[in-house]
């Protein structure tokens, strides 16, 4: 179930993240652009994980969430603290997973088609600095190992990356 078209990645889900974050660690070395990483990020989640429709983060900005680098649909562009399954992640300074968003209060449903999401924050220096968000058209997509193994790679974003935006 988690190979892609391409047949790189392995079909076992640790495996997958195994390679997965190695490639992320590869990728962002040496670089500390924020808006160029996560650009690059984005990019390889998508082409790694199978069964989403969108993969992307939004970026703390002026005390709100503000859309970052992504792929996929036109997305919601700024999303308040507290507000939908991003906001929520921010204000619990928690990983979000939500097998079923319909059943999520205050869900914002900025893609229709998104049936379920795996929200992770990003932190500096201990603050929230922004979030990385999957959506997948698939309810019940993601798992506890998604959400752990996802937790790592984040760190490996959070690493990379000169933050220097507005908390």
């Amino acid at each position: 179930m988690y190979n892609n078209i391409n047949n790189i990645y392995p079909s076992d889900k640790k495996e997958m993240y195994k390679l997965l974050a190695s490639q992320m660690k590869a990728l962002l070395e040496g670089e500390t652009n924020t808006i160029a990483n996560l650009a690059n990020a984005s990019a390889l989640l998508n082409d790694a994980l199978i069964g989403i429709n969108w993969v992307g983060f939004y970026i703390m900005n002026n005390g709100e969430l503000v859309l970052g680098p992504f792929q996929g649909k036109v997305a919601c562009v700024r999303i308040a603290v507290g507000k939908g399954v991003c906001g929520a992640a921010v204000e619990e300074n928690a990983t979000q997973l939500v097998m079923d968003v319909h059943n999520f209060p205050g869900h914002i449903a900025c893609d229709s088609a998104s049936n379920s999401e795996l929200v992770v924050p990003l932190r500096h220096e201990g603050a929230v600095v922004g979030v990385l968000d999957i959506d997948s058209p698939q309810i019940g997509r993601f798992d506890m190992t998604d959400a752990d193994e996802l937790e790592k790679i984040a760190r490996i974003i959070e690493v990379s990356c000169q933050w220097n935006c507005n908390k």
